[in-house]
């Protein structure tokens, strides 16, 4: 029952921060930049992670807040309640007037998620999991069944700085010698959810991934019948280097093109 309710929270909360950024969605707002002239935040960002905090803490006022912006903890903590939120994952997208981004939201315990949303307003999507399923709005959907390779679409995620760009070639070099066709859409919460849904077979990068980037979906895929580790083939954690995740059917093909990026033996 005490999931069942984090998840009506991670739904409510997803939805109403969502609906903060996208009133600002193509209205021209300024920009600011954090640490490279592509890692951006706008107002936007804060005011949609205040909301989703605001929601959560109706219900939740001592869990601990994992989150992208401001003074939030920035780890998972090991033990304990916590939720992990992006207030606009594709922030890129979102000032680039791009439809693909979101606003994510998870429950984890003692580190293990239990419970996660994320809301796309702009394409008027909503995926979320319980655990046992994975839902597009109210309708379950599961990783696809293709199990060949070059059937298969496969997306890069997390983006390398501009001193690594060798890492991004040699993905995507990885992932065309192997797989029918690519895909990137700047926005690794969305992917993740397309990997879940079925419209994407596998993603992957070889870099650690921030927790809010990457917790909500990789629960949402495994919940959806996929599989999701880390460059050395086990178990993926929130603080894992390297994401790979795949349908199941392809994941060795995934994990080999992940750890070419590396220099990895497959």
């Amino acid at each position: 029952m005490e999931n069942e309710a984090k998840v009506g929270v991670a739904r409510r909360a997803a939805r109403a921060g969502g609906a903060v950024a996208a009133d600002r969605f193509r209205t021209g707002i300024d920009v600011e930049r954090k640490d490279g002239k592509t890692d951006v935040v706008t107002q936007a960002d804060r005011d949609a992670q205040s909301r989703v905090i605001d929601v959560i803490r109706e219900e939740y006022a001592a869990d601990a807040i994992v989150g992208e912006e401001e003074d939030e903890l920035k780890q998972v903590p090991s033990e304990g309640a916590a939720w992990v939120i992006d207030p606009i994952d594709g922030t890129n997208n979102f000032v680039r007037e791009l439809r693909v981004w979101g606003t994510a939201v998870a429950a984890v315990e003692d580190g293990t998620p239990v419970a996660a949303a994320t809301r796309f307003p702009a394409l008027e999507d909503t995926y979320w999991t319980d655990g046992e399923a994975t839902y597009r709005n109210s309708e379950e959907v599961t990783v696809s069944d293709r199990d060949d390779p070059e059937m298969c679409v496969v997306c890069p995620t997390i983006w390398w700085g501009f001193d690594e760009r060798d890492q991004y070639a040699r993905a995507t070099n990885a992932i065309v010698d192997r797989f029918g066709d690519m895909r990137r859409f700047g926005c690794a919460q969305a992917v993740l959810a397309m990997v879940a849904d079925g419209q994407l077979d596998g993603v992957l990068t070889n870099v650690r991934a921030n927790p809010w980037d990457s917790v909500a979906g990789v629960h949402m895929i495994r919940a959806a019948g996929g599989t999701v580790t880390d460059l050395s083939g086990d178990r993926w954690q929130h603080d894992s280097r390297g994401l790979v995740a795949s349908n199941g059917k392809i994941h060795d093909s995934v994990l080999e093109a992940a750890r070419e990026i590396d220099g990895l033996d497959g």
